[in-house]
């Protein structure tokens, strides 16, 4: 068993301290909840939800048991925010990484506990192709990783130092480096109170060891949208909306087809808009590229830069609705995120599209389902034709050039007007014409 607390830090001045003092032999409610993940718009609601359900069960402490590399700095902030908000004191124990947003999250706890070998820092803003991004950037998040420092009684330096490799700190860092602490080097500098291998041990060194622990359950519409935005279902999802434009388009009228596809564009997009994954403009551009697409195909001869711009629209809005990016900013948004789910659309894009055209020929040849499409031909050698006997029998008969041919016109045979073409040359108007022949459902003539 690994028990190792700070030297002293049971008298650290913070409001742990001061419930356990007010009750010391009182069996403490704990509450319990993970982020395991990038920091991002999900994590933020299911924090949300733990305090809350915290607050209605009047938990004594809540604890955030914590492994990320990071995330989206709004999104860190907006954890930050909760936790040093919260009535009840926060612990958070880092079961081995807290690092960029996670370690803004950790500072703002009341108390940390780190997993031996865990590491703290590292909180340089970067861009979503790992890039440093501008000093104002780094600016917000110094002052953010400074300001919560300040609150909760840690160097204030330090916690700079892990954004700024500009800082140096005498005997912690020297400049030109952005500090990273062991779990051991946080203890020494005071961000974190102490080193445990599990909850337990957590609780224990917190002085909280006769507790009684409440894991956050999430409600059944969270583990509905938790399965509706994985990867596989997504793909699904995508597939079956893709999928059903195609047979859409194949079919005259508004059938079953744009209903599948309708219901499965829900399903896909207002789980992650409740997640605050999917914004307003991500759905936008799905809905453009449809519009594109369809009048590419019904108003445009051929497929051209209006398809090629409405597919690549298409791909945009279900692939960025994934990632937490802001609009067009993708401050802070791994690089991972964004590849990942442009892969899981162009592949649901690639096996829809080849798996609509297999089952079109399937469905639209198989006589299981009462042939959906007629299979027979009518040969010409069975006597089927497409000529019409009436403008067949004008052959041999005199009229008149109604207009000019050029060799294309028309020409008065009787009391009627027909289509005609000149065999050889042009013929004026009210001049004689005989019909030589009747082919291709069109009237051959010639001077007469």
């Amino acid at each position: 068993m690994m028990l190792m607390a700070l030297p002293g830090h049971g008298q650290r001045e913070d409001r742990l301290t001061r419930v356990i003092e007010e009750s010391p032999e009182k069996t403490f409610l704990v509450y319990v909840f993970e982020i395991k993940e990038d920091i991002g718009p999900p994590a933020v609601r299911r924090a949300r939800l733990a305090f809350e359900e915290a607050d209605s069960l009047q938990a004594d402490v809540v604890l955030l048991h914590m492994n990320t590399y990071g995330g989206l700095v709004d999104a860190a902030d907006s954890l930050r925010t909760r936790i040093m908000q919260s009535r009840i004191p926060v612990i958070v124990f880092i079961d081995n990484n807290a690092a960029s947003a996670g370690a803004l999250i950790s500072i703002a706890a009341d108390r940390i506990y780190m997993r031996p070998g865990g590491n703290i820092g590292a909180a340089t803003v970067v861009d979503q192709s790992g890039e440093v991004v501008p000093d104002k950037f780094q600016s917000y998040m110094r002052s953010m990783m400074r300001s919560t420092a300040e609150a909760k009684g840690r160097d204030p330096d330090i916690a700079q130092a892990m954004v700024d490799p500009s800082i140096e700190v005498p005997g912690v860092i020297e400049e030109g480096k952005v500090l990273t602490f062991t779990a051991s080097e946080a203890m020494r500098w005071g961000f974190c109170e102490g080193l445990a291998e599990n909850i337990g041990e957590v609780l224990d060194l917190a002085g909280l060891g006769n507790h009684v622990l409440v894991e956050q359950q999430l409600p059944m519409t969270e583990r509905i949208i938790a399965f509706l935005i994985s990867p596989l279902v997504s793909g699904l999802l995508i597939m079956l909306i893709l999928g059903g434009i195609y047979f859409e388009l194949q079919t005259p009228g508004i059938g079953f087809p744009i209903l599948v596809a309708i219901s499965a564009a829900l399903l896909y997009f207002a789980p992650l808009y409740l997640q605050g994954l999917t914004t307003h403009y991500e759905i936008i551009l799905f809905v453009l590229g449809i519009i594109l697409v369809a009048v590419e195909l019904f108003a445009i001869p051929g497929f051209g830069v209006t398809g090629v711009l409405g597919a690549i629209l298409i791909v945009s809005g279900l692939a960025l609705g994934m990632v937490g990016n802001q609009g067009f900013d993708f401050t802070g948004v791994p690089a991972g995120d964004v590849v990942k789910a442009f892969l899981i659309v162009i592949i649901a894009f690639f096996l829809s599209l080849t798996g609509s055209f297999y089952l079109g020929r399937k469905l639209f040849t198989t006589s299981r389902f009462g042939e959906l499409a007629l299979q027979t031909v009518q040969d010409k050698e069975q006597g089927y034709t497409s000529a019409d006997a009436g403008r067949k029998a004008l052959v041999g008969q005199t009229g008149t050039a109604f207009t000019v041919l050029r060799p294309s016109g028309k020409v008065e045979i009787g009391d009627d007007i027909y289509d005609a073409t000149a065999l050889t040359g042009y013929i004026d108007k009210g001049e004689t014409v005989r019909v030589v022949k009747y082919e291709t459902s069109q009237i051959f003539v010639v001077k007469s």
